[in-house]
């Protein structure tokens, strides 16, 4: 029986003053409200409820909230785009009850690993997808969607309490932290190497700073399965690296961490100590580490939000969130928390997490990708 026909006989029953078989029926009725109902406003109430249940359904959509979703939503990936997409999952969550949100932050290249099995809605990524991770989720069926969310600056780090160094370049970052550097205990170990790099090179990847201090040499810095390390190798590293004949890797004999939080912890905690992590990390611990000024050949540039955003700083990396196209639309959950990704609101939360906005023309192209379900490479 339809619920206007329950009332119907309900108020029949009443008035033909059967009050024992009109308790029952109201007993019976256990998902409406209207027992203790008088007889003469038993209908125009049926109206009003529908009328407002309608409007409340809008007032939810237009806060981006929706009571009727419940599911999961997993993601997993890079720790550096993680503060943005737990900011994001924080909105969502508080709109969306019924819906559990997890987000990790194990690496770029971990969380790719598991994406690509199809065992993650989302990976955050703080590098573009490899050819060789994109082969894997081509040989298991998992199409994905690229939407790149925010900027970053790669920043290199030391202690509050180093005052011998204010900028590295990055023949002085390969001395001290490339391939030929392994068993370089000092900074002034890495004199030497850095002064043949001079020579060869002359001040096209900026100037050299040797003499380096007399002091320990303590490298804490993400290990290779973060997209930070791959990004910080192909941004500062690499060409010289290509140069000399030598892969593109961090000396093996340094303190590696896929957790930024334990890298800034090591960092503060020796005095002469050297490594890298996201720009936002610099401004959750102003009172630990300092980001150094970084010379990729144009002189020496502090990262900060203008300059990352220009371009000036010389290792700014793009930030990607990747979906799996699939469970999106299976998942109307999961539609709906990567709406809000790319809403204003969650957008905001760029800034809110220490990185810098992407231009505009960018952000509707991610809009649009998003908009069509457009899958592969677009920003890559």
């Amino acid at each position: 029986m339809t619920l206007r026909n329950r009332r119907f006989a309900w108020l029949l029953a009443l008035l033909a003053a059967f009050s024992l078989i009109a308790a029952a029926c109201g007993d019976d009725d256990d998902e409406t409200t209207d027992a203790g109902d008088t007889t003469e406003d038993t209908e125009a109430p049926e109206e009003t409820d529908d009328g407002d249940d309608a409007d409340a359904g809008d007032d939810a959509g237009d806060d981006g909230g929706d009571a009727g979703l419940s599911g999961e939503v997993i993601v997993s990936g890079s720790s550096t785009v993680e503060p943005v997409t737990a900011r994001v999952a924080e909105l969502f969550a508080a709109d969306n009850p019924n819906v559990a949100i997890s987000v990790d932050g194990p690496g770029t290249g971990d969380g790719f690993q598991i994406f690509c099995n199809g065992e993650t809605d989302v990976s955050n990524a703080s590098r573009a997808i490899k050819d060789e991770e994109a082969e894997v989720c081509e040989q298991n069926g998992i199409e994905w969607i690229e939407l790149y969310v925010a900027i970053d600056g790669l920043s290199v780090i030391t202690s509050n309490e180093n005052d011998a160094i204010e900028c590295l370049s990055f023949p002085d970052l390969y001395a001290l932290l490339g391939p030929e550097s392994t068993g370089f205990n000092t900074w002034s170990d890495a004199n030497d190497l850095a002064d043949e790099l001079a020579a060869d090179l002359g001040d096209e990847f900026g100037a050299v700073t040797t003499p380096y201090p007399d002091a320990p040499l303590v490298v804490s810095a993400p290990g290779e399965e973060s997209g930070t390390y791959d990004t910080f190798l192909e941004l500062a590293l690499e060409e010289i690296a290509d140069s000399r004949g030598q892969d593109a890797v961090a000396r093996p004999d340094y303190q590696a961490s896929p957790n930024d939080n334990v890298i800034v912890e090591a960092i503060a905690g020796t005095p002469t100590s050297l490594g890298w992590v996201g720009y936002s990390f610099v401004l959750e611990n102003p009172g630990a580490i300092q980001a150094l000024a970084v010379d990729g050949g144009g002189g020496c540039v502090e990262p900060t939000v203008e300059t990352i955003e220009s371009g000036e700083y010389p290792i700014a990396r793009p930030l990607f969130i990747y979906v799996n196209a699939a469970y999106a639309d299976e998942k109307p959950e999961l539609a709906a928390f990567i709406d809000l990704y790319l809403a204003d609101e969650g957008v905001a939360m760029v800034g809110e997490a220490g990185y810098v906005d992407i231009p505009a023309a960018d952000l509707e192209t991610a809009r649009s990708t998003w908009a069509d379900r457009t899958t592969g490479r677009v920003f890559s």
